[in-house]
């Protein structure tokens, strides 16, 4: 046995249970003091509930497919829906847990961001730009990276998610750029969710704390108010990189190098259709992989992201199910990157990047008919700040210093039209105008057929584009690493799909096949000077197919098993792309253990082998995690203890061009203790 490690467990296990006794001590001196006794569930209670709460049916309806709230199977697109319920019972700690668990998605991690993959596509330096992420529908990819981030730099603590809507295909004939293979939108809770104070504490591996306070009320007067603030550290655990396995550097072991901390704040107001919404979130995160050429082993290399947003829109409903809404928005966003460099002499190079933005937005909703929906809108975005530099400290010398504006206008129009009552024809497009780029114009058209009740087949034809960011167009680090390029054209795609969705007594069955085409991709090489770039590298295709079947059962007593084949090739050569498993099967499952005091939520993900970069494959492999949820403990306190890797399997992400390392060994066996009290 090893002793060291054992009493490092033991340390751990020590200190969680040391928060656990204090938390339950506290709220347990809490309800003495009150006189409160928990109350238990009365069978008027349960009469009282609507079936689909009693059946755990989940969530029927969906807001970001049209921008406007329509049931699943009237959306023109495949979609798949995550409660803060499941959030809670699989104890995911960020997005890229939540999306992970999604049919067909697949997330990597280099130990520095979370990169998301979608339909088998995700190329290597790519930070997420072809998936749209809102947030109660503000768009939140940046304007220097275009970056959807999903994972600790994520602005919005998950216990504030009511839940995540995951909308396939291109959006772009809705949202403009980037809504390439689809759009996520999460809905943030309300007051109802949250009411007085409400605070929560984590401990788990590797130090790893967090503490979160929120407060929510619905006033007398209509308005209603969510604040939130949120903390995170970690000190990250020690790796080993066999490529630098020498005395020089230190044998291949990178000691105290991953730490990673945030902090975020969120604020919410609404008062008779005005809400007004604010954000911020700041993320620190150490380097351990010696990217970029950087000294390894020396924790002064590091990463920094900040974003927050102001976002003031109103919604007016009218007579006849009309709706208008006008948005106004300012978003914020900076990067500060330490890099140290042995040229020699040892040199810190600094990133910069900051990007500002505001916009306006307004669109209608009408009905044609009682029969017909429509929806028209228009966008102006503009981007008056869009700065990138490069510099080295000492001594000085300067690589890049780009200052940039641009902006976008955009309108777009879409109609739900019913031709019969069991045939329904979506249809709608947008058009874009950017600065520097020529017109974009995007159709998107779903024909939905119900030969039978809860029965929907949809075939869906859309287009997408996506212009290259400042990023990709112009930063160099003064030919180190990377150079600019500022010729790129934009990359566009074309998708085809067939859905056919099915619920029935407590089931719900999803089958879909689909095709896509991408033009001029924008892909990260490695020129023949050994610099970095991205070019525009021809044509690729994408077909595969996707199957899940969900059961839920009035006993509290839900599965999920999912199942995704995707093949991506170039049309120029036949070539299989590398970074994705052709392969995806998920599982999960919960089940209440002691009536409502105790339950457990499993699941099981397994991913089929990934090229890398020089052409060798990672291995496929399964992994599992599992959950203990005690709610109510002490009628205000839940507690959760989590497990990640279960069985500890040791597995690898390919890595991008800036690694020596081939691949990138991901976490292994982990652990979290949760607990949270309502006031």
């Amino acid at each position: 046995m090893d002793h060291k490690k054992f009493g490092k467990k033991v340390v751990l296990l020590r200190g969680l249970l040391l928060q656990t006794l204090l938390i339950v001590l506290f709220s347990g001196a809490f309800h003495i003091l009150r006189g409160m006794e928990p109350e238990p569930q009365t069978q008027k209670d349960l009469v009282a509930m609507p079936i689909e709460e009693l059946m755990g049916v989940g969530v029927s309806t969906v807001l970001g497919a049209s921008r406007y709230e329509q049931h699943i199977s009237d959306a023109p697109a495949s979609i798949s829906i995550i409660t803060s319920e499941e959030i809670k019972r699989y104890g995911y700690r960020t997005m890229a847990d939540v999306l992970n668990s999604v049919r067909g998605f697949f997330v990597t991690y280099d130990r520095n961001y979370n990169y998301l993959g979608a339909g088998g596509f995700l190329r290597q330096g790519d930070y997420n730009t072809r998936m749209l992420l809102l947030l109660d529908g503000h768009r939140m990819n940046n304007n220097i990276y275009d970056t959807a981030a999903v994972g600790n730099d994520f602005i919005l603590d998950l216990d504030l998610v009511d839940r995540v809507e995951v909308i396939r295909g291109p959006g772009s004939s809705l949202y403009g750029s980037n809504a390439f293979f689809g759009v996520i939108n999460v809905i943030t809770k309300g007051s109802s969710h949250i009411t007085g104070l409400e605070v929560s504490a984590e401990a788990g591996s590797f130090d790893t704390n967090k503490q979160r306070a929120s407060f929510g009320r619905k006033f007398g007067n209509g308005l209603e108010m969510i604040v939130s603030a949120t903390r995170y550290r970690s000190k990250g655990q020690n790796l080993y990189y066999k490529e630098y396995d020498s005395p020089q550097t230190n044998f291949g072991s990178s000691d105290n190098n991953d730490l990673e901390d945030y902090s975020s704040f969120f604020t919410n107001f609404k008062f008779s259709g005005l809400n007004v919404q604010a954000a911020y979130g700041s993320r620190r995160k150490g380097i351990p992989t010696g990217a970029w050429s950087t000294v390894f082993d020396d924790d002064r290399t590091k990463s920094s992201d900040a974003q927050g947003y102001i976002d003031v829109n109103y919604h007016k409903r009218f007579e006849n199910s009309q709706d208008l809404v006008v948005r106004l928005f300012y978003d914020y966003y900076r990067y500060d990157g330490k890099y140290l460099l042995d040229y020699p002499p040892l040199t810190m190079n600094k990133d910069l990047a900051l990007g500002k933005w505001w916009g306006t937005e307004a669109f209608y909703k009408g009905k044609i008919g009682d029969r017909h929906t429509v929806i028209a809108g228009l966008e102006y975005r503009d981007n008056f700040l869009q700065q990138q530099k490069n510099w080295d400290d000492s001594p000085y010398a300067n690589y890049l210093d780009d200052n940039r504006a641009s902006y976008s206008i955009g309108a777009y129009a879409q109609g739900e039209f019913t031709i019969t009552d069991q045939i329904l024809l979506n249809a709608g497009g947008r058009y874009d105008h950017y600065k520097d780029f020529s017109g974009r114009f995007n159709p998107r058209v779903a024909l939905i057929y119900m030969p039978a009740d809860k029965t929907a087949v949809k075939l869906i034809y859309g287009e997408a584009y996506r212009i290259p960011n400042a990023y990709e167009l112009y930063y160099s680090d003064g030919n180190i690493s990377q150079k600019a390029n500022p010729n790129l054209d934009p990359e566009t795609i074309r998708t085809y799909e067939l859905v056919l969705e099915q619920h029935m007594k407590g089931f719900r069955v999803s089958l879909s096949g689909f095709y896509y085409d991408v033009n001029n991709l924008i892909s990260q090489q490695t020129g023949a000077d050994g610099l970095l770039v991205f070019n525009n590298t021809g044509r690729a295709d994408g077909k595969g197919f996707q199957f899940e079947i969900e059961r839920k059962w009035s006993s509290g007593v839900s599965g999920r098993f999912s199942y995704a084949f995707q093949e991506v090739k170039s049309n120029d050569d036949d070539v299989d792309f590398g970074n994705f498993p052709k392969h995806l099967a998920k599982l999960n499952f919960f089940t209440p253990i002691i009536s409502n005091r105790l339950s457990a939520g499993m699941e099981v993900q397994y991913a089929s082998a990934q090229r890398n970069l020089n052409g060798t494959d990672d291995g496929g492999y399964a992994l599992v995690n599992a959950t203990f949820l005690s709610e109510k403990i002490l009628k205000n306190l839940d507690l959760s203890f989590s497990i990640y890797n279960v069985l500890d399997k040791k597995y690898s992400n390919p890595a991008s061009g800036e690694h020596v390392q081939s691949d990138i060994e991901q976490d292994g066996r982990t652990f979290r203790l949760k607990a949270t009290y309502r006031f």
